[in-house]
């Protein structure tokens, strides 16, 4: 009977085994290594990429951020100006108030009928003091002062019959008219304003 010894091969074949698994671990091995370095470079691209677009919008915000400081400090120069041209055409205005005043007085005192016996004007605010024939001429004479432009509120402070110089009560009256001037300049939203609406 013949005998076979398959020691030998089994242990060759079993070292071949080994050989293809160690062969196969290692390719997996460098094919993954393969696939992190490129998803570790396309990642570092990727940062590198993100990293100059950051840069580019921080120079951006910068360059803007420039630019708005300059338009405000343009707009706090035009707020003065304003500001100025806004004193300028009040102390313009102002300076015609006082021939304003008067030549208003001269058109809306009822003639012949009434005389002032004083006349104070201070600020936004004038005092007229006279003499009337009857009540009928001062309500004339505060129906002009309401009409004639210059004043927003005209009140009648004192009425009451004049005194003769004998003491004795005369027929005329003796009053006292306080009235309120209107803005001498509008101000630009408010003179736009009334435009819009004499358009409408």
């Amino acid at each position: 009977m013949i005998r076979i010894n398959l020691l030998p091969f089994r242990a060759t074949r079993k070292k071949e085994n080994i050989r293809r698994q160690v062969s196969i671990f290692l390719l997996s091995l460098a094919f993954m290594l393969i696939i992190l370095f490129y998803f570790n470079f396309s990642l570092s691209s990727k940062i590198g990429n993100m990293n100059t677009k950051i840069k580019d919008t921080q120079n951006e915000l910068e360059k803007y951020t420039k630019i708005n400081q300059e338009i405000a400090e343009i707009k706090k120069k035009l707020d003065n100006l304003k500001k100025k041209m806004a004193v300028m055409d009040t102390l313009e205005a102002n300076r015609f108030a006082p021939i304003r005043l008067m030549d208003t007085m001269t058109q809306v005192v009822v003639a012949k009928r009434m005389w002032f016996t004083n006349l104070q004007s201070k600020d936004t605010k004038v005092d007229i003091t006279g003499v009337a024939m009857d009540h009928t001429t001062v309500a004339d004479f505060m129906v002009r002062l309401e009409n004639s432009g210059l004043f927003k509120e005209v009140d009648l402070k004192t009425l009451k019959r004049a005194k003769s110089k004998k003491g004795s009560t005369s027929q005329y009256i003796n009053f006292t008219v306080s009235c309120t001037k209107k803005p001498l300049i509008q101000p630009k939203e408010k003179q736009i304003t009334a435009k819009a609406k004499a358009k409408k």
